[in-house]
């Protein structure tokens, strides 16, 4: 027999949580290891125990203390890549969506949908696919992907100090952010314009229209 999927729950409502609970140990392929009321337990539960996929709550942090949802995916997503998440919430919102999966979320379920559409979002993350709610496909991929090719204003500005010559110290200085965060943006940057060191981001951020090199 096929072993369950094992999954954490992270959610800052109890009710919330039990009800989930009861939703997927419903399922026999469905297993619960573990509870989290924020978003840092979250994290370190997830990194404790592994699990197959975790299911995260967008609105941690809503009184401005802690991490909130997305936080909570982008630390793991740097601390365990691979490890699949899911988000949980009662918004559509394409913005949080996208902030979502941008971050490294596999997936976006609303709370509001039928509990089949929970299974199915968990299943699909950790089968390696994308699970998400029907309500929110449309054009999103679309977006996703204008997103991820697109540099944010603060990668605008390391790719600006790159091209004046700037190291990760001399940046994250004029910046006033850690060298780890400034490595973190490199990586993302790389990504975004499909090349692998400085002097080509230099080069095809210019090209793109992303950076002005002219004196």
């Amino acid at each position: 027999m096929t072993a369950a999927l094992r999954l954490v729950i992270a959610d800052d409502h109890v009710v919330v949580r039990a009800g989930l609970r009861a939703l997927l140990e419903g399922e026999p392929d469905l297993e619960v290891v573990a509870e989290a009321g924020s978003g840092e337990e979250a994290v370190r539960l997830a990194l404790e125990l592994a699990p197959d996929v975790v299911l995260m709550d967008l609105r941690f942090g809503g009184n401005g203390h802690g991490l909130d949802g997305v936080d909570a995916v982008r630390r793991l997503a740097a601390e365990s890549p691979g490890l699949p998440v899911v988000m949980l919430t009662s918004y559509s919102g394409r913005v949080d969506v996208v902030r979502a999966l941008e971050a490294g979320a596999r997936g976006y379920v609303l709370k509001a949908g039928p509990p089949e559409e929970l299974f199915r979002g968990v299943r699909s993350a950790a089968a390696g696919g994308m699970g998400l709610a029907p309500e929110i496909v449309g054009d999103l991929v679309g977006q996703v992907v204008d997103l991820r090719s697109d540099l944010t204003q603060r990668e605008k500005d390391v790719v600006r100090l790159m091209a004046d010559g700037h190291s990760n110290r001399s940046i994250a200085g004029a910046l006033f952010l850690s060298e780890a965060t400034i490595k973190t943006h490199l990586v993302r940057i790389y990504r975004k314009l499909g090349v692998d060191n400085r002097a080509a981001a230099v080069s095809e951020a210019a090209r793109r229209g992303f950076l002005d090199l002219t004196p």
